[in-house]
């Protein structure tokens, strides 16, 4: 992996600019998880808008889902010579361009490739922000400068989310991709005013990464990570008319439950992380456990507006729970690809928010809105599996070399 050095020719940043280079960062990932997570809340809106049907409009989650998974990896291997600064500025580019599209998109088609463009952004921006904010710091804060980078998408649920959907409710949808745009602006000043040049003093060996990747464990638990997505976007894609027709909520109340599971999300990534670090695969087995029996509570508790809301919290904190161990396990099995690893687990999990969306969008046109919960209990069942095979495979492995340290000893 390049060994990134700030440039020595520049004045080294005074130590208060080190918290506005990382809040540039925070902010272009709070965008990203805005232009992302909104459609949801917006999605009778636009259906409406465009003339098309609510599975129809589910698929601008599936193409942004697409694009990430494509665009992650394709512009990595494409871009990992350019200086880093000047990736992440051509990167917030393509964002702001893409959500502006969006904004004055007469028709769905033209919707859909502009979501597909600004998602291409999506993932390489995450990978090389995280990099950059971990050397804009000691050593020993570096972990703490990338969650606070990566915080803006949790942040982006819980503040963004709610606050563009209630602009797009009142305003029109279109407000919400405007006050979207807005904010890239906002984040690429930063980044051109605040982060420093970074130096690459090696080059990456690519073909050692990829073949890294490829590696049957790190596949298996790519697979187990898409899983656990597409039981999420199975169910969060079509959330908003599930409450507004099942459970009888008004259009404004479900703005603040998804507040809540923004929440429910925020603890979620907490929890989940601390559980990882003590007990990586164990918690993350019983982690998919327990998510796919909330999600099946929903079956009975739909038409209860408390049960309701209630198994939503629940829910967000189980579907994110997930996710930094499956971050964590990627990481661990995927060390000798450093280049790819933090790109193409974005690809992998959007493959499964790509394929969750629209598989809810084919059950409910076969079985109509009750039928998700049950497809996205399976999905979670199915990264169960996953999950569970990936630990076997790596205590089997442990067996194995502890196996032959026996042997070894013993013929000595």
């Amino acid at each position: 992996m390049k060994n990134p050095t700030v440039d020595k020719s520049q004045p080294p940043p005074h130590k208060e600019r080190f918290p506005l280079s990382l809040l540039c960062l925070t902010l272009g990932a709070f965008a990203i998880g805005m232009t992302e997570f909104i459609i949801m809340g917006l999605l009778p809106n636009v259906a409406r808008d465009l003339g098309v049907s609510i599975p129809q409009a589910g698929q601008l989650i599936t193409s942004y889902a697409l694009g990430v998974a494509i665009g992650a990896p394709v512009l990595t291997i494409f871009t990992h010579r350019l200086p880093q600064k000047k990736l992440l500025m051509i990167l917030m580019c393509i964002f702001i361009f893409g959500n502006a599209v969006s904004v004055i998109a007469p028709n769905y088609t033209l919707l859909i490739l502009a979501r597909i463009l600004t998602a291409f952004a999506h993932g390489t921006f995450l990978g090389v922000g995280t990099i950059i904010a971990a050397w804009l710091v000691r050593p020993e804060k570096r972990a703490g400068a990338v969650s606070i980078v990566l915080a803006g998408l949790t942040v982006a649920n819980i503040i963004g989310v709610p606050f563009g959907t209630f602009i797009g409710q009142q305003l029109g949808w279109r407000a919400s991709f405007g006050a979207i745009t807005v904010l890239g602006v906002v984040s690429l000043f930063g980044i051109i005013r605040f982060i420093p040049v970074i130096v690459q003093e090696q080059t990456a060996n690519l073909t050692e990464q990829v073949r890294g990747l490829l590696n049957p464990k790190v596949l298996l638990i790519l697979l187990t990570g898409a899983l656990g997505c597409a039981s999420l976007f199975s169910l969060f894609t079509y959330i908003t008319p599930m409450l507004e027709e099942i459970t009888g909520f008004a259009e404004h109340n479900v703005t603040w439950i998804l507040v809540l599971f923004g929440a429910g999300v925020t603890f979620g990534n907490l929890i989940g992380g601390k559980l990882a670090d003590w007990k990586l695969m164990p918690s993350l087995i019983v982690n998919f456990a327990i998510l796919a029996i909330m999600i099946s509570l929903f079956s009975w508790t739909l038409d209860n507006p408390v049960l309701t809301i209630i198994n939503v919290f629940l829910w967000g904190i189980a579907a994110f729970g997930i996710m930094p161990g499956i971050q964590l396990r990627i990481m661990n099995l995927a060390h000798k690809a450093p280049l790819l690893a933090t790109t193409s687990s974005h690809s992998a999990l959007n493959l499964g928010n790509a394929a969750g969306a629209y598989l809810g969008g084919a059950a409910i046109t076969q079985w109509g809105l009750s039928s998700i919960p049950w497809l996205a209990a399976s999905l979670a069942a199915l990264g169960l599996a996953g999950a569970w095979l990936s630990y076997l495979s790596t205590r089997s492995r442990q067996a194995a070399l502890a196996a032959g340290d026996v042997s070894a000893t013993s013929s000595s």
